[in-house]
C-alpha cells in the first residue's frame, strides 16, 4: 500500500449498523473502535463524523469526544427538517442548535453546520417548503459560528444552488457531499466560490458517473464513505480502478478481523481515493490524497 494520508468527511457513526443493529435486529457487538483501528491502519487519520438532527448531532458530539483524530458537524438534514416544527417551538429548537455548536467548538470538536440542504428524492420524509425555510434558516447558524457548510444536494439543484448563492455571504465555505448529479450540476457548484464537492461510492456507480467526476478539479474536491452506506459495490463502474480490498463476512457470521459484507466503513474511502485517481489517469495516489487532505483542512 502506497502512504497516504487521508480525511473521511462523512461518517454516520450514530446509524444502528456500528451499533450491531441492522433492521432493528442485534447481529453482533457495537463495534466502532474495531472500525476505527482498520481506518487508522489504512492511512485514515481523520474523521467528521455527520450530525443529522439535533439528538444526532448531541451523539456525533459525543462520539467524537472519545478520539482525538474524530470531529463532527452539527446541523438538521433535509429529510428531518420537520422537526424544526414538531419541536412546538422552532426558535427554540435552534437556539438549541446554536448552543451545541458552541460548546462544540469549544472543545474544538464541531468543525461544520450539517448535514443541511435539499433532497426533493425523498419528498415523502419532508415537503420541499419546509426543507426550504430550515435550510435559509442553518445559514445563521454558519455565520454566527463562523463554520463552513456540510451540504447535502439531491434533485434539487436549482433550488439548492439560489439559496447557496442568496446566503454566500453569510458562510466561509462549504461542501456538497455525496454528489451523485449530473455535469450541469457540477458546473453550477464549481461557479460558487470556496464550494467543494464531496465524492463517495454513490458518486462512482456509473459510467456516466465518473465523467463527472473526471472534471472535478482535484483542487475543489473532497472524499468520504458516507458509511455505512454508498460503498463502492462490484457492479460499480468505478470498481475496475479499486486496489485495497479487506476480507469480509455477513453479518450473521461476525468476525471483528473482517468487515461486514455490504456495510462501508471509513477504511474504504482509501477505495474511492483509487477510484478518483484512476478515473482521471493519476498514477501518483499520494499526491493525490495529500491535495485532497489540504482541502480538507483549509
Amino acid at each position: 500500500m502506497a502512504t497516504v494520508r487521508m480525511i473521511d468527511i462523512a461518517v454516520n457513526f450514530t446509524d444502528g449498523m456500528f451499533k450491531g443493529i441492522y433492521n432493528g435486529k442485534q447481529c453482533h457487538v457495537s463495534d466502532i473502535a474495531t472500525v476505527l483501528s482498520r481506518a487508522w491502519t489504512a492511512g485514515v487519520d481523520r474523521i467528521i463524523v455527520t450530525g443529522g438532527s439535533l439528538e444526532e448531532s448531541k451523539e456525533a458530539l459525543t462520539i467524537a469526544e472519545t478520539d482525538a483524530r474524530l470531529f463532527c458537524t452539527v446541523g438538521v438534514h433535509p429529510t428531518r427538517c420537520k422537526e424544526f416544527e414538531e419541536s412546538g417551538d422552532p426558535d427554540k429548537h435552534f437556539q438549541a442548535l446554536l448552543s451545541l455548536a458552541k460548546e462544540g467548538i469549544e472543545k474544538g470538536k464541531v468543525v461544520a453546520i450539517g448535514e443541511c440542504g435539499l433532497d426533493y428524492d425523498r419528498l415523502q420524509f419532508c415537503p420541499a417548503e419546509i426543507q426550504k425555510k430550515y435550510f435559509e434558516k442553518q445559514f445563521e447558524l454558519a455565520h454566527a459560528m463562523k463554520l463552513p457548510m456540510f451540504l447535502h444536494m439531491r434533485a434539487a439543484a436549482p433550488d439548492f444552488c439560489e439559496i447557496v448563492e442568496r446566503n454566500r455571504s453569510r458562510f466561509s465555505a462549504g461542501v456538497a457531499h455525496s454528489f451523485t448529479g449530473s455535469a450541469e450540476d457540477r458546473d453550477k457548484l464549481l461557479s460558487i466560490s470556496n464550494m467543494y464537492i464531496g465524492v463517495n461510492g454513490c458518486s462512482l456507480k456509473t459510467a456516466e458517473n465518473l465523467d463527472v467526476v473526471r472534471s472535478i478539479p482535484i483542487e475543489r474536491m473532497m472524499i468520504e464513505t458516507d458509511s455505512p452506506y454508498c460503498g463502492i459495490k462490484n457492479t460499480s463502474a468505478g470498481i475496475k480502478f479499486v486496489k485495497s480490498t479487506w476480507p469480509s463476512k455477513k453479518k450473521e457470521k461476525y468476525d471483528q478481523e473482517c468487515i461486514v459484507k455490504d456495510r462501508n466503513e471509513p477504511c474504504l474511502v482509501r477505495q474511492v481515493l483509487e477510484v478518483v485517481a484512476g478515473c482521471k489517469g493519476i498514477s501518483e495516489i499520494g499526491q493525490l490524497s495529500r491535495t485532497l487532505y489540504h482541502n480538507t483542512c483549509r
